[in-house]
């Protein structure tokens, strides 16, 4: 069990792509998108992962987060509970500095998307922002998987 400290920011251009590091395969879905409690079913290639996140602190940086990997056939079993809408996106890893950024580009009813998130060891913790860095959207709901799920990007 975790606090997970992150901030998420659109994506301006695609120019992350040639300073990523590792690219890998996300398909998600929820059992349940419960504002107060999440839990996501991910596969990421081919390891399955079951995820509960709690509520977000107000400015939307702080929450609670349990992970345990899952085996594949488990994960893809669970997809058959989730909730309407299935997300699917690549997920690229960057460095900047002494921090990762995940940088996901979404597929599917999202597609065109792009969303940055870079985890801190404290809320105000200072880091470096890339060029294709753009507006910040933390706390701001619709930019959730868990939303992005039932409201996604292209009915917007």
């Amino acid at each position: 069990m975790t606090t997970e400290i992150e901030r998420k920011f659109l994506v301006k251009s695609t120019d992350f792509k040639q300073e990523a590091f590792q690219k890998n395969y996300i398909k998600q879905g929820f059992l349940n998108s419960n504002k107060e409690r999440v839990v996501r079913v991910r596969l990421k290639d081919d390891t399955g992962f079951l995820t509960i996140k709690g509520a977000s602190n107000a400015n939307g940086t702080t929450r609670f987060e349990w992970e345990k990997e899952i085996d594949k056939n488990e994960a893809e079993s669970l997809f058959n509970l989730c909730e309407k809408g299935i997300i699917e996106k690549y997920r690229y890893l960057v460095n900047i500095d002494n921090h990762t950024f995940e940088v996901d580009e979404f597929l599917g009813d999202n597609n065109g998307l792009l969303i940055a998130e870079v985890e801190l060891e404290d809320e105000n913790e200072h880091f470096s922002k890339p060029e294709w860095l753009g507006e910040e959207v933390t706390g701001i709901a619709k930019y959730y998987n868990s939303n992005l799920s039932k409201l996604p990007y292209n009915k917007w």
